[in-house]
C-alpha cells in the first residue's frame, strides 16, 4: 500500500495538537479535582495515542518522552501517586514539550534539546518516588505498520488516520483550500457586481434579467455555504485558557477558577487566530490587577477563589465575547494619579475615557514591573488586534465587584455589508453595522467648508468630520451634503458626504504595506465599474473627529488629551 507520508504527518501534526489541548484541559480539570476519574482517562488516552502515533511514524525521542509521561499517569491512576500542585506543574510542562518536539522531530532531530531532557527528568524521578513506584515499562514499538490505540493494535497509520474520521462524514479541509474558495468567491461577487451594472445600464431582456437574478441567488447559496465551512466553534479557544487561569493564579499566589458561557457560538476561523492571544492578555490582567489574594477575598466577605469568565454569544451580525473577573475593580482614582502623572488632563474626562485609558500605549497602574505586567504594553496590544479585526473594546467596572471587558468582532474578515458613500469624485465603503442613521447636514448650523463641527442629532452634540477634508477631495456636492451618524463604544459621530449611494455587499482588499498607515482606512474594494474604493476604518475617524472637536474648543496653547 503506497502511503503519503506527507498527509500523514500533516494529521499527525493536527490530531497530536488536539490530544495535547484535551491533555492540558483535563490536567487542569484534574487538579482541581483530584478524584475526576474521567479527567485522568482522558490524560491517559491522550497520551497514549500521542506516544502511539510518534512510534508509528518513526519518531523514537517523541515517543520515548510521551512513554514515560505516561508511566506517571499510570501511578496517579493506580493510586500510588499523589496529584500535588508541584506534579500538575510538571505535567502541564510535559504537554508543552511534546508541543514543541513534535516539529522538530518532523524537521529531522532525533535527540530532545537540553532542556527537554530535564523535564523528562522529573519525570523519571515521579515514576518511582513515594514508596518506590513501578519500574520503567519497556519503550514503545518502532513498528512503521504498527499503531496502538487504548491497548489494542491497529493495521496501519493509514487505516487509523481513515478510522478518525467520526460518521458525520467529516473531512479534514487545508486552511490554505478555505482561504482560495473565498477568495473565489469574493472575486465573483465583484464580477457580479459588475455584471448587474452592465445590465442595468444596457437594454436586457426580461429572460436576461431573470436568469442573473437566478444565478445571484445560487452564487449567495454557494457563498453562504464557503462562509459556514469557515465556522469553527469558540469553545477549544475559550476552555484552553484554562491553563492560563491556572498558571497566572499560581505565580501571583492567588486563587482563580474559569467559567466558560456559549463555548458553542461559532467565528471565522481568521478571527480565532486573531482573538486567541488578546484573550490571554486580558485574562493575564485580570488576574494581575483585579482578582484579589485569599486573604483580601475573605476579608471582603468573598470567595477566596476568585472566578473568571469567558462569555461569547451573537449580537447583530457579531460576535459579543466578554472578559468578566469578580475582582476588585478598576481603580478609578489610581488611575487618575497615572494620567496625571503622564501629562494628561484628567480633569476634562469622564469615568468612561478614564477606564478607556488602561488600552493606552504605556499606560499601567501597577507600582512596578514584574516578569507578567507594570510596563504599559498588554492592554495597548489588545486594543490594537481588536481593532485589526475591525472590532471594537469597551470596559465596565464596579468597585469591588469586579471588571468586565467587552470585546466585539465580525463574523467574517472577508466579506461584509457595506453602505457606498461619495466624497469628490471618489467613493467609500463605511461598515453598515456601524451605521445608525443617515441625515441632511443642516446648513443653519454648519458653515459651508468648514473640516469638522458640531451637529444636534436630537438633543445630543455630536462631532462630525468632512470626509473629503479628511483625504484631500473638494466637495462636489451641489445641494445639501448628508451626515452618516455612526456608532463606536457607545459613542455617535459624523462623516459628512457629497453622495449617498446606498448598500451593498462589499469583498474586503488587504491594503499594501504603503498604504497601511493611512488614517481611517481598514482596507479596499473593488466595485461595481471596476473602479478600487476604500473602506473606512470607522473607530478611526471617531478619534478624528473628537480630536478635532477638542482641539476647536480649546484654548490655542492648552494641551489636549488623546
Amino acid at each position: 500500500m503506497d502511503i503519503d507520508r506527507d498527509l500523514l504527518l500533516q494529521t499527525f501534526v493536527a490530531e497530536s495538537e488536539e490530544n495535547l489541548v484535551s491533555i492540558e484541559e483535563a490536567l487542569v480539570q484534574l487538579e482541581a479535582n483530584p478524584a475526576d476519574d474521567e479527567a485522568l482517562r482522558t490524560v491517559f488516552r491522550g497520551a497514549h495515542t500521542v506516544k502511539g502515533n510518534a512510534a508509528t511514524l518513526g519518531f523514537p525521542a517523541v515517543a520515548d518522552f510521551a512513554h514515560i509521561f505516561e508511566d506517571v499517569l499510570a501511578r496517579l491512576r493506580e493510586h500510588t501517586l499523589r496529584l500535588s500542585t508541584e506534579l500538575a506543574s510538571l505535567l502541564l510542562r510535559g504537554v508543552d514539550v511534546l508541543r514543541e518536539a513534535i516539529p522538530l522531530a518532523i524537521s529531522g532531530a532525533e535527540t530532545l534539546p537540553a532542556s527537554h531532557q530535564a523535564v523528562r527528568v522529573a519525570l523519571v524521578r515521579f515514576t518511582a518516588s513515594e514508596g518506590g513506584g513501578a519500574e520503567l515499562s519497556a519503550p514503545p514499538t518502532n513498528d512503521p505498520e504498527t499503531v496502538i490505540v487504548d491497548g489494542a493494535t491497529t493495521a496501519s497509520a493509514a487505516d487509523y488516520s481513515h478510522a478518525r474520521v467520526p460518521e458525520g462524514r467529516t473531512l479534514r479541509v487545508d486552511v490554505d483550500r478555505l482561504d482560495r474558495m473565498l477568495r473565489l468567491a469574493g472575486e465573483i461577487a465583484i464580477s457580479r457586481g459588475r455584471l448587474r451594472d452592465m445590465l442595468d445600464r444596457s437594454s436586457a431582456t426580461l429572460d436576461a434579467l431573470e436568469t442573473h437574478r437566478e444565478t445571484d441567488r445560487l452564487f449567495l447559496e454557494l457563498q453562504e455555504q464557503i462562509m459556514q465551512a469557515r465556522l469553527v466553534p469558540l469553545g477549544p479557544i475559550f476552555r484552553r485558557q484554562g491553563r492560563t487561569v491556572r498558571d497566572v493564579a499560581l505565580a501571583h499566589a492567588k486563587e482563580a477558577d474559569l467559567v466558560v458561557e456559549g463555548d458553542e457560538v461559532e467565528v471565522d476561523m481568521t478571527v480565532i487566530e486573531h482573538i486567541r492571544d488578546p484573550l490571554t492578555h486580558m485574562i493575564r490582567n485580570a488576574i494581575d490587577h483585579g482578582i484579589e489574594p485569599p486573604a483580601v477575598r475573605l476579608a471582603r466577605g468573598k470567595d477566596p477563589c476568585g472566578r473568571i469568565t469567558l462569555r461569547a454569544r451573537r449580537d447583530a451580525g457579531s460576535i459579543l465575547i466578554e472578559i468578566q473577573d469578580d475582582g476588585g475593580g478598576l481603580d478609578i482614582d489610581r488611575i487618575r494619579e497615572v494620567a496625571v502623572a503622564q501629562g494628561l488632563d484628567s480633569g476634562r474626562m469622564r469615568d468612561a475615557d478614564l477606564k478607556n485609558l488602561i488600552f493606552s500605549s504605556g499606560f499601567s497602574t501597577a507600582p512596578s514591573v514584574t516578569e507578567m505586567s507594570g510596563r504599559g504594553v498588554g492592554m495597548e496590544v489588545v486594543r490594537r488586534n481588536v481593532e485589526l479585526l475591525r472590532g471594537t473594546i469597551s470596559v465596565e467596572s464596579r468597585p469591588g465587584a469586579g471588571t468586565t471587558v467587552a470585546v466585539r468582532v465580525p463574523l467574517t474578515l472577508a466579506i461584509i455589508d457595506g453602505f457606498q458613500v461619495g466624497a469628490g469624485d471618489q467613493t467609500y465603503v463605511v461598515p453598515l453595522d456601524t451605521i445608525v442613521e443617515c441625515i441632511e447636514l443642516p446648513a443653519e448650523t454648519v458653515a459651508r467648508g468648514a473640516a469638522c463641527g458640531v451637529i444636534n442629532v436630537r438633543g445630543v452634540a455630536v462631532p462630525f468630520l468632512r470626509l473629503g477634508d479628511l483625504f484631500g477631495f473638494p466637495s462636489t456636492a451641489r445641494g445639501r451634503e448628508n451626515v452618516v451618524v455612526v456608532k463606536h463604544d457607545e459613542r455617535l459621530a459624523g462623516i459628512a458626504v457629497d453622495s449617498l449611494y446606498g448598500q451593498s455587499q462589499t469583498v474586503i482588499k488587504p491594503l499594501s504595506k504603503m498604504f497601511r498607515g493611512l488614517t481611517g482606512i481598514a482596507g479596499s474594494t473593488i466595485l461595481g465599474n471596476g473602479r478600487v474604493a476604500l473602506i473606512l476604518d470607522v473607530s478611526a475617524l471617531m478619534r478624528e473627529a473628537t480630536h478635532r472637536r477638542l482641539q476647536r474648543a480649546a484654548p490655542p496653547d492648552a494641551e489636549l488629551s488623546p
